[in-house]
């Protein structure tokens, strides 16, 4: 498997990470009966559940443009040192995101997006190589 698959797959995990510390730590905050009912009362996660909750909806913003690049430069054959870096910088910087983001440390977690975003953008650079 070339790192950039493996990249794709760690992404993948990293994913359902994230909606499962987003879900878990919602569920605790509101209760069981809430979260298996119908949800009427339509209540948002704050605090520690509302940072997950907001890491998730960041992750899922990026991770579709993250799969279709991988998959692109795969089937076109396009994989390169940029594309490897890219793919490194955006598994480091995602997971280092999430429990930037849950313990709120804000300039860090900021820097952790920006590598996660060069390396998107490495990745996608290297389709045009």
């Amino acid at each position: 498997m070339s790192v950039e698959m493996g990249c794709l797959f760690a992404a993948m995990v990293l994913a359902l990470l994230h909606l499962t510390a987003a879900s878990f730590c919602f569920k605790a905050q509101v209760g069981n009966r809430y979260t298996v009912g119908p949800r009427d009362e339509d209540l948002r996660p704050a605090g520690l559940a509302g940072r997950l909750d907001r890491a998730q909806r960041n992750f899922l913003e990026t991770f579709p443009v993250f799969v279709a690049a991988v998959l692109m430069g795969h089937l076109l054959e396009r994989s390169g040192v940029a594309s490897t870096a890219g793919v490194l910088l955006y598994i480091g910087g995602r997971s280092a995101f999430l429990p930037l983001y849950a313990w709120g440390i804000p300039w860090l977690r900021t820097f952790s997006w920006n590598i996660a975003t060069l390396g998107l953008v490495l990745v996608m650079a290297q389709l045009l190589l």
